[in-house]
């Protein structure tokens, strides 16, 4: 079965069920409530941290350096504002800890070393060269 097929059925199937547990317990109204006020927090945070890593970006570039985790961070930010807005309790999850620093340099650690290919001790091409005067050139 496809992933992304799994993911689209698994999660609103948890949400759901989370929903009903958490509001049997807690109740309707501040179940709703706590799901408009995590968003509207997460919403903010993720302000603020989209803002500290555009101000990083920018210094990085000032530096004349590539802010490759900068632009990685900012994507994972954009995605757990949207994962904030979308109702529900596992989603609210995984988009706070995908807000928080530490939690996503975290995460950026354990996808680096999934992806990371060793690369070869000989990943460059050898080779001589000799530059040939010719006498022959015409000027024009």
């Amino acid at each position: 079965m496809n992933s992304i097929l799994f993911f689209i059925i698994f999660i609103p199937i948890v949400e759901i069920y989370l929903l009903i547990k958490i509001g049997s317990q807690i109740g309707a109204i501040t179940t709703i409530l706590l799901i408009f006020t995590t968003a509207i927090v997460g919403i903010y945070y993720a302000k603020y941290e989209g803002l500290n890593t555009l101000k990083s970006g920018i210094f990085q570039l000032s530096k004349n350096e590539a802010p490759a985790y900068e632009i990685i961070s900012g994507a994972a930010i954009a995605f757990a504002a949207l994962l904030l807005i979308i109702p529900g309790f596992l989603t609210d999850l995984v988009g706070f800890l995908m807000i928080f620093p530490p939690s996503r340099k975290f995460l950026f650690n354990k996808l680096s070393k999934r992806f990371d290919h060793k690369k070869k001790k000989n990943d460059y091409i050898d080779g001589d060269f000799e530059d040939i005067q010719d006498d022959d050139d015409r000027k024009i």
